[in-house]
């Protein structure tokens, strides 16, 4: 486990092509429990010029996992025990804008959640907290993750609506135009609820959204298929280990890091009295709270 520092520690939530970088020196993989359960798998903890990098298989090793059945709780509770301070998560979208085509990045800034079947926070009966989700993403990180993908030659767009559907079948043709008439840019099945359970245990996040189709909307493209996706997740792949190199350098010497908002978004969300919180339930948060539950 990584000790408590102030520098940070970068959490990358994705796949096997973000972590197989050239340079990612003294490797090894790790099994962290949680008491949420079990994570989608193994930490692989490694550094990359100095900087310590944690990577975590979103749909495990092998892509087993659907995205309705990750345990979105647990995945984000072992970042945390980690010492992950800062959370990229890589996701592979449909485009529902003629502008965002496949193969560029989208750096999101707002998501519109509509999954039904997943645990969505850590804080239930005996200790409930409510946290703001009105800027879901950390704009510090957005920030550096622009820049590198500008170094990196990389085609990004700044900014975006991301809606997180249910899965794991595609957009009918009618849900893709009502989501492009709410004014969203790209869809995807993976980000929710992992954004609003980064928030709550005051991970700084951000989402890298790459672009592998136009969804079913756009009549000059045939309907998406996996092997489409495929196809333009493995040309992706490239580009997400140089961003991933460009952005390590930027977060590492981020002096201002430590008093970013995020980190401190349970300060007053805490609603339950002292003496009525489950303590049960307070020794399963001493990772994701510990900072204001005194762990």
């Amino acid at each position: 486990m990584a000790e408590s520092s102030k520098k940070s520690i970068i959490g990358i939530i994705g796949g096997s092509g973000v972590y197989n970088i050239d340079g990612l020196t003294y490797t090894r993989w790790v099994k962290v429990d949680s008491p949420f359960g079990e994570p989608s798998d193994e930490l692989l903890f490694g550094e990359l010029n100095g900087q310590q990098m944690i990577f975590l298989p979103r749909h495990g090793r092998g892509h087993k996992i659907p995205p309705s059945e990750i345990n979105y709780r647990a995945n984000i509770d072992v970042l945390k025990r980690a010492g992950v301070t800062d959370v990229i998560s890589v996701s592979a979208v449909g485009s529902l804008r003629e502008h965002l085509k496949p193969g560029m990045f989208v750096i999101v800034d707002q998501f519109i959640d509509r999954t039904f079947a997943r645990d969505k926070t850590f804080f239930t009966t005996g200790c409930v907290a409510h946290v703001s989700m009105a800027r879901p993403v950390c704009s510090r990180l957005g920030d550096h993750i622009e820049a590198a993908a500008t170094e990196a030659g990389i085609d990004v767009a700044r900014g975006g609506t991301y809606l997180v559907m249910e899965g794991p079948q595609f957009s009918s043709l009618a849900e893709s135009e009502l989501y492009r008439s709410w004014n969203c840019d790209v869809i995807g099945m993976t980000n929710m609820p992992e954004a609003k359970l980064a928030r709550e245990a005051e991970l700084c996040y951000a989402t890298v959204a790459m672009v592998t189709d136009y969804d079913c909307w756009h009549p000059n493209h045939d309907d998406v298929t996996v092997e489409q996706i495929v196809k333009v997740l493995i040309d992706n792949a490239g580009k997400a280990c140089s961003l991933v190199k460009h952005i390590a350098p930027k977060l590492g010497s981020d002096n201002g890091a430590e008093e970013c908002t995020c980190r401190s978004v349970l300060q007053h969300a805490l609603i339950t009295a002292h003496e009525m919180r489950d303590p049960q339930l307070l020794k399963r948060l001493d990772a994701v709270a510990g900072r204001i539950l005194g762990g």
